[in-house]
């Protein structure tokens, strides 16, 4: 959850309706705006390119601020450049959920807060967090989401409590699969497609079974349509993960997506933070780190999270770092299609390895087989 400046030197086809490139215009459209109660999986949606109407439940402040128990600390369990998440149980539906309250002292917070409840209202899949409701009573701004009981990626692989269970080889191809998936909906599926722009992560929330799903859509753009090749934007999103063409240009593609996708594999697959100030100079940045040792496929042994102990199958690690190093590719041309990446992580998660004879089993056919990558 959050954001901070890509550049500098900072450390940390299902139809929508006809919005405004840039999604809304924060200055004239207010949430007071949004309504409720209209579908957006008709195709035949208002050509209007209003943004009015948007599907979503209202809440009180006094409704979120009871469940989440006046917002004490203990229910806090997250927080970021939007402000502060926490649990919280609605009486009203009788549900736990995630209660995500604006800093009113942030600058993008208002933009962050329209663009992820129209995002969200309009956006329904599997590995996207279902959005249940807003609160925009006078100057608060809340989102109020299902509750993910196992929290973030994030916290399933850096500073692991004593006795907390490490993520084993199986859940983490599961989770690169679901959030490929995710991302692939966002490409593919809605029209116009959505350019994530935030992926990393801590954004990726995940539920029981380690089910992954996408969050915090506030920085999410509409992306190019018809001949245009990309769509220019002030720099946004966390370092470490912003593709190098975007960072440098502000032109963002979906390919930008595939970039910051590739981080996030590297992350599950080392271990390692996309910024460690801890580790020695060469070894801070985890692209520019991984990027040698991936050359060759002899040092890919070296890469491995040793928090796995040598429990992976050895084709399937060869074969999900490959991926990566296509995905984080300089030159975004190079780069695969999201929907590749999903079909590789699909296939890399149906081959179930068992630790018992140290052995990849394969569950059932999958369909389809990672993409190769180029030499040279």
């Amino acid at each position: 959850m959050g954001w901070n400046l890509c550049s500098g030197n900072s450390n940390p086809k299902k139809k929508i309706v006809e919005v405004q490139n840039n999604i809304v215009d924060p200055i004239r459209t207010t949430p007071e705006k949004l309504k409720r109660n209209r579908s957006m999986n008709s195709k035949h949606s208002s050509k209007s390119r209003s943004t009015d109407h948007i599907a979503a439940q209202t809440f009180s402040f006094r409704e979120l601020a009871d469940a989440a128990r006046n917002f004490k600390a203990e229910c806090l369990i997250g927080k970021g450049g939007f402000g502060r998440v926490y649990k919280g149980h609605m009486e009203s539906i009788n549900q736990v959920v995630a209660i995500k309250r604006l800093d009113l002292n942030g600058l993008q917070g208002n933009r962050e807060f329209l663009v992820e409840v129209l995002m969200l209202s309009l956006l329904h899949h599997p590995n996207l967090v279902n959005m249940i409701g807003y609160c925009a009573d006078g100057d608060q701004r809340l989102l109020v989401y299902e509750y993910m009981a196992l929290g973030s990626l994030e916290d399933h692989l850096y500073d692991i409590a004593p006795g907390k269970k490490q993520l084993d080889w199986n859940a983490r191809m599961k989770i690169a699969a679901g959030a490929a998936q995710g991302l692939e909906y966002l490409h593919d599926k809605a029209n116009p497609p959505v350019i994530y722009r935030d992926i990393k992560c801590s954004n990726i929330l995940l539920g029981e079974g380690y089910h992954p799903k996408l969050s915090d859509f506030g920085l999410a753009k509409l992306g190019p349509i018809g001949e245009k090749t990309h769509v220019s934007t002030r720099v946004m999103g966390t370092y470490g993960y912003c593709a190098p063409e975007y960072a440098m240009t502000g032109q963002l593609t979906l390919k930008s997506d595939v970039y910051s996708f590739g981080v996030v594999l590297l992350e599950i697959i080392t271990g390692r933070k996309v910024i460690d100030d801890s580790k020695s100079a060469g070894e801070q940045n985890l692209v520019a780190w991984a990027r040698p040792l991936l050359k060759e496929r002899r040092n890919f042994s070296q890469m491995v999270d040793p928090m796995l102990q040598g429990q992976y199958p050895a084709k399937g690690l060869y074969q999900a770092l490959a991926v990566a190093a296509m995905c984080v590719q300089e030159q975004a041309n190079l780069r695969p299609l999201i929907a590749d990446v999903t079909k590789a992580f699909t296939y890399l998660a149906a081959q179930r390895y068992d630790t018992s004879t140290q052995t990849g089993q394969s569950s059932r056919l999958a369909p389809g087989t990672p993409p190769r990558t180029k030499k040279g």
